[in-house]
């Protein structure tokens, strides 16, 4: 997925980290993903994000090569 992450943000102009925390917001069901900004310019990369609205090519793309697995270590 980093490639692709990669592609749209390069096509785009924007970090990678943008195009990521814009992908989480794109997703149903997450209504408050959770930043973890250590350093000025995260804030800022999060901050962006919000403006970042991909195109449903760009979330197929990113979300193509994904494979789901089971989750682990619950009953």
């Amino acid at each position: 997925m980093v490639d692709r992450v990669t592609q749209v943000a390069g096509a785009r102009g924007v970090s990678n980290a943008q195009v990521a925390l814009a992908w989480v917001l794109h997703q149903p069901g997450v209504t408050a993903p959770i930043v973890g900004a250590s350093k000025p310019h995260h804030l800022d990369d999060a901050l962006a994000a919000l403006a970042v609205r991909l195109d449903p090519a760009e979330l197929r793309a990113m979300e193509e090569p994904y494979r789901p697995h089971p989750i682990l270590g619950h009953a």
